[in-house]
């Protein structure tokens, strides 16, 4: 998980919404971490039935974070808490129209807002993927116009792959685990990808939400240490684990037919990979007027490395 050597203004007031995700979980933990009063709205704060969300909550309150009840379809609550907030990040998709709304009637209250999209780019997604993960970026674009659209100052959070996701299985699309003695690589294996730890797509986010120069921008998180091949983070695994795979490449024509027999959500899943393993929309340049890289923003930021992340499974 990233450390920050600098501490981020104390007086921004952060709301997360979907606070107990995956993904929500590390950036209340990171907004409180780097001194934020930080609210996370949840719609039980006790959760008797759910020991793990129990227990989860509990470590957000001892990290004196704000359980506040409330709902994304109740009107009343959702306005209550955008109203003590200046930031607000979202890391649940549904229901996003309604918070718009929320932080439009709270008039300027509210003085940034991170929609939930962590992942690819959707705004470059969007036209080159395929279906269905095409309509799921398109989607979220949709979301990206409302914001624009209501007037509000917003970041975009595009994160990538999850390291948590990818790299137990050494990039494959489904096994769970390291490969044994063969891997299966999509494409041919050379487009570059780029892997972020969970933790530090918390880290980098909180501190976007927060910094100027992220306002009405994208920003992309994309470690030197982390882009790399599916063929180059083999290579890294097999010097760590001492043992050759056989690679076997899946071309395109392939993937593409897998994706259309699978069933909901593996043909989700598969769709993204190509985007990123066959298509390379992790790495298209970025453009100097609307994008912003997380590391050269942040250069303090001792982020989690494949390198170091491969460690654990040795």
């Amino acid at each position: 998980m990233a450390s920050s050597g600098t501490t981020t203004n104390e007086k921004e007031r952060i709301l997360v919404v979907g606070g107990t995700g995956y993904i929500g979980r590390h950036v209340v933990t990171a907004s409180a971490r780097l001194g934020h009063p930080t609210t996370a709205l949840v719609r039980d704060t006790a959760p008797s039935d759910d020991p793990p969300k129990a227990q989860l909550l509990q470590s957000f309150r001892d990290a004196g974070v704000t359980l506040l009840q409330g709902d994304l379809y109740d009107h009343a609550s959702l306005l209550r808490a955008v109203r003590h907030a200046d930031v607000v990040i979202s890391a649940v998709r549904a229901g996003q129209p309604t918070l718009i709304a929320a932080i439009k009637e709270a008039g300027g209250h509210v003085r940034r807002f991170i929609p939930s999209e962590f992942g690819l780019d959707p705004g470059r997604g969007s036209g080159d993927a395929v279906e269905p993960a095409r309509s799921i970026y398109s989607s979220k674009v949709g979301i990206r116009r409302a914001v624009e659209a209501a007037g509000i100052p917003h970041t975009y959070v595009a994160c990538n792959y999850f390291a948590g996701f990818a790299l137990p299985s050494i990039g494959q699309f489904m096994p769970k685990a390291a490969p044994v003695d063969r891997v299966v690589i999509l494409g041919d294996g050379a487009t570059k990808v780029v892997f972020v730890e969970e933790g530090d797509i918390g880290t980098f986010t909180v501190r976007a939400a927060v910094d100027p120069r992220a306002e009405n921008k994208t920003l992309h998180i994309r470690p030197a240490a982390n882009t790399m091949s599916h063929d180059e983070l083999v290579t890294l695994w097999e010097s760590k684990s001492g043992k050759k795979l056989e690679r076997v490449y899946v071309p395109e024509d392939a993937v593409l037919n897998q994706i259309q027999e699978l069933e909901y959500p593996k043909n989700i899943l598969l769709s993204i990979a190509h985007a990123a393993y066959i298509k390379g929309l992790m790495c298209d340049p970025l453009d100097a007027m609307d994008d912003v890289e997380a590391t050269q923003l942040y250069p303090d930021v001792k982020y989690t490395t494949v390198h170091d992340y491969l460690n654990r499974f040795l």
